[in-house]
This record gives structure tokens, sequence and C-alpha cells, in this order.
């Protein structure tokens, strides 16, 4: 009984968050509130004994990935008002991609997809059980591919983001790393006669 209050409880608390992060008009806050849903998402994988995998929602996701997710939104700097002019050129397929993914959804629970049944309760395991060992077997065995590939797919999600904060801005001063390896000792050392204690002083381009 306490299971399912807890479960319907985290649930509740999930849809809200996830209600958040679309409807929020600030990105900031819904990316706090994609936080709120990872943590709660965390506590429903534990309520099924799946350890792991709520560990790991919580320190990769929670710890690393939305503070990437938090600097890529601070650092572009998005202009709120002018999204907001072209939101809707692109309600149409949000809402057609948002009721497919319902659809699926309710499928899946209606149909009781893969020999799953929901009324039943989780089977005890016994006490030398580790879902780490069982889901790293899965995992780099038969899924090896499709693991690798989604390593891919977020090496060149990070790479597109930081793709987008190199725009050019003003007052933006970029690096040219060709000039600065091509450049001479001439160019920016200056030996001068000196008529103290010492005969020459080294002086740069900068401090004439």
């Amino acid at each position: 009984m306490l299971v399912q209050l807890l479960f319907y409880g985290f649930s509740a608390i999930l849809i809200a968050a996830a209600l958040g992060v679309i409807v929020a008009r600030n990105p900031v806050y819904s990316a706090l509130s994609l936080v709120l849903a990872f943590f709660t998402s965390a506590a429903l994988w534990l309520l099924i004994e799946a350890e792991f995998l709520a560990i790991v929602l919580v320190l990769v996701y929670v710890g690393a990935v939305m503070v990437l997710f938090l600097f890529v939104v601070m650092m572009l700097d998005i202009n709120v008002e002018e999204v907001k002019r072209g939101f809707t050129r692109y309600a149409g397929l949000g809402w057609f991609i948002a009721f497919a993914v319902i659809a699926q959804m309710v499928a899946v629970f209606w149909f009781r997809g893969f020999g799953i049944d929901a009324t039943q309760g989780m089977a005890p395991l016994p006490a030398d059980y580790s879902n780490t060992r069982a889901l790293g077997e899965v995992l780099y065995t038969q899924y090896v591919y499709p693991f690798e590939l989604a390593a891919m797919v977020l090496l060149v999600a990070i790479i597109a983001a930081i793709a987008l904060t190199m725009r050019k801005r003003p007052g933006l001063k970029p690096q040219d790393v060709a000039k600065q390896v091509a450049v001479r000792r001439e160019d920016r050392v200056r030996l001068v006669k000196g008529v103290g204690p010492k005969s020459e002083i080294s002086a740069t381009e900068g401090e004439k």
C-alpha cells in the first residue's frame, strides 16, 4: 500500500515537472523543472529496485548534463521575445509529435506490451542479486553497438552546443591560432641600447 502511494505521489510530481519544462517561459525555469523531473524519475527507479539506474540518473543527468544545459542556455543569451514570435510557426508540428508520443504510451499501457502484466507487483530479488552486473552484461554484449552509437550521438550534440556558443558577437575577440604559432621574436621583442648598468633592455611591443 505504501509503495503504491509513493508511486502515485512521485508520478504526479513527475507529470507536473514535465509540464513545467514545456510551459515555463524562462529557459532557466524549464531546465530547473527538468532537474525535478529527473529526481522524481530516480525515485521511481528506486521503487522497482533499480538502484544503479537511479544513481546514474542523478549523478550523470542532474549532476553533469543539466549543468551543461544551464551553461549553454546562459551562454546562448536567448532572446525570449524573438523565440516567441516563431512559436506559432512550429506549433502544429509540436502538437502532432506530442499526440504521437502520448498515443504510443497509451498503447503500451493498454495492450501491456512485452508480456508484462502491470497489475502484478515486482517479484522479490535474492539478496546477492546485482542489477549493475546484469545491466552491464546486457549492455556490453547484446547492445554494445547501439551503446557506442549513442556515445557518438552525444559527442556530436556536445560539439554542436559548443559551435552555437561560438557565434559572432560585438566585442568578441577570438583567437587566431595560426598567427600565434607563426609569430617571430623580431615582431614581439626589441633590443634597446641602455646607458645604465645593463647594456641591453628587452621591451615588448605592448610596453612601447
